[in-house]
């Protein structure tokens, strides 16, 4: 525990500064970026709000559209949505309804937005997880063998594929495994209709539905982390502690296992935890493809709806994600880098 100077007491004396400074710049430093968090959460919040009020078209319009309806309907409807009253007061209700949990109920479903959020998100954990995972362990042993192997065929061929599959759209990329499998592989939902009851048939069921949209992810995901981690490991490559290593007699394998790698995971890492976030609205277009029930195949039936509160719902969940992820990767950027902490 640190100690606090005191004249009367010659033990105080002994406490390094460096460390007083070191526990107090940490904390302003955590304190600093969970305001900046916070602070984002509710920008987006207010942008969220203000920008689906402002969109054309009119919610009330579109729900009874094809119906006779009366204008004493109309009117009892806009009460009951609360898109009648003034605009300050909708965003009040909005904002403190946020802090009870309520995210609203759904125009097209009358359902609560925050139970609907709830069903999709764990199929889209499921998908978005899986595919990083791998992508991720992919990525970075292609990576540093390519890196290692620098200018070599396996260097040339493995960067060319991973900027030409990082350059592709998914929706295409997940169309073309469609067609090119032939039918192999279930083409939408998460569940067959006949599938066999119990765990290990229910298992193996979405196990093979997950199959096409999760290859269609890993494809375009493992191709920054590669490449990242193939220019990241190149930056080290002529450090004078690899030269250090190599004149100590340590094997290459070593050198690269227990120097150049370690070092070079860095900017791989925060880039994990960066876009561990924003792969989530990426799903959206993989998700409509094979029809997979998670929050982007929500998020694009609400947006030909228009399902306003569930826009706002889902908008919410994502930006609060990507925020959260980016404040754990830049929390562990400073913990795994030294020269972050004494910058």
């Amino acid at each position: 525990m640190t100690q606090a100077f005191s004249p009367s007491d010659p033990a105080s004396l002994l406490v390094d500064p460096d460390e007083q400074r070191s526990g107090t710049g940490t904390l302003r430093f955590v304190l600093t970026k969970v305001a900046e968090a916070v602070a984002s959460i509710l920008l987006v919040i207010v942008l969220g709000f203000l920008l689906f009020r402002l969109l054309p078209g009119d919610p009330v319009a579109f729900m009874v559209r094809e119906r006779p309806t009366d204008p004493a309907q109309i009117a009892e409807l806009r009460d009951r949505l609360g898109i009648d009253k003034p605009m300050l007061t909708q965003f009040w209700d909005y904002f403190t309804g946020l802090f009870r949990g309520d995210f609203g109920e759904s125009y097209i479903e009358r359902r609560p937005v925050l139970d609907m959020i709830g069903e999709r998100l764990w199929p889209t954990v499921l998908l978005v997880g899986s595919a990083t995972v791998l992508a991720v362990a992919i990525g970075l042993w292609l990576g540093i063998r390519a890196a290692w192997k620098r200018n070599s065929f396996f260097d040339r061929a493995q960067t060319g594929i991973a900027l030409t599959l990082w350059s592709v759209p998914q929706f295409w990329l997940g169309l073309i495994l469609l067609v090119a499998t032939g039918g192999l592989f279930p083409s939408r939902g998460m569940h067959s209709p006949d599938a066999a009851p119990g765990f290990l048939p229910q298992t193996l069921d979405v196990l093979h539905h997950l199959i096409l949209p999760c290859v269609t992810l890993l494809v375009v995901f493992y191709a920054q982390y590669m490449l990242v981690m193939r220019s990241s490991l190149l930056g080290e490559m002529n450090a004078d502690y690899l030269t250090t290593a190599r004149a100590k007699g340590l094997r290459e394998d070593l050198v690269r296992r227990r120097h150049a790698v370690p070092n070079a995971l860095l900017p791989t890492v925060t880039l994990v935890f960066m876009q561990f976030g924003m792969v989530v609205s990426g799903a959206v277009t993989v998700e409509a493809v094979f029809s997979w029930p998670g929050l982007g195949q929500l998020t694009y039936d609400a947006i030909h709806g228009p399902d306003l509160p569930v826009l706002q719902g889902v908008l919410v969940v994502l930006a609060s994600a990507v925020v959260l992820m980016n404040l754990f990767a830049e929390l562990l950027y400073r913990v795994l880098d030294p020269r972050v902490r004494t910058a």
